[in-house]
C-alpha cells in the first residue's frame, strides 16, 4: 500500500506540469505559432525600420490581452488590427517571417514594426538590433 501511495505522490506533480503545459487551442492564430511555409504575398504595403523587443517584456500582457512569449512569432504594430497575418522580409539579406500583431507599438521613432525575439532571430537582426523591412499583408 505504501508503495502505491508513493507512486501516485511522485505522478501528482508530473501531470499538474503536463496539464499546466497544454494549450487551449491548437489554432496558429491563438497559439502565435505561424506556419514559415511557402506563403505568397502581395506587393509591400510599407517599408521602413523594424526593431525587436522581448527580455524584459516576456509574460507581461500585450495590447490584445495575450501574455507576450518572445519566442512566439508575433509583432507590434501601430494600426493593424489584432490578429493580423504579416510577411516581413528583411530587405538586407533577403530573409523572410510570417507573424501575427497582437500587441501595439512600435514606440520608437521611425520605427514601423516592432518584432518578437523569435521572428527578430529569424531575420538575422537580433545582433544588429534594427534592420530595413518590408511588410506583406497576407489577410
Amino acid at each position: 500500500m505504501k508503495n502505491k501511495l508513493t507512486r501516485a505522490s511522485a505522478m501528482v506533480p508530473l501531470l499538474f506540469v503536463a496539464a499546466c503545459n497544454t494549450t487551449a487551442s491548437n489554432d496558429p492564430s491563438i497559439t502565435g505559432s505561424i506556419s514559415q511555409a511557402n506563403i505568397e504575398a502581395g506587393n509591400a504595403f510599407q517599408r521602413g525600420t523594424a526593431s525587436w523587443y522581448g527580455p524584459g517584456f516576456h509574460g507581461r500582457k500585450t495590447a490584445s490581452g495575450e501574455r507576450f512569449n518572445s519566442y512566439d512569432m508575433t509583432a507590434a504594430h501601430r494600426s493593424l488590427p489584432f490578429g493580423t497575418r504579416l510577411k516581413v522580409t528583411n530587405e538586407t539579406n533577403g530573409r523572410s517571417v510570417v507573424v501575427r500583431v497582437n500587441d501595439r507599438g512600435p514606440f520608437a521613432h521611425r520605427r514601423i514594426i516592432d518584432l518578437a525575439k523569435g521572428p527578430a532571430q529569424a531575420l538575422g537582426l537580433t545582433s544588429v538590433g534594427t534592420a530595413y523591412v518590408s511588410l506583406h499583408r497576407l489577410d
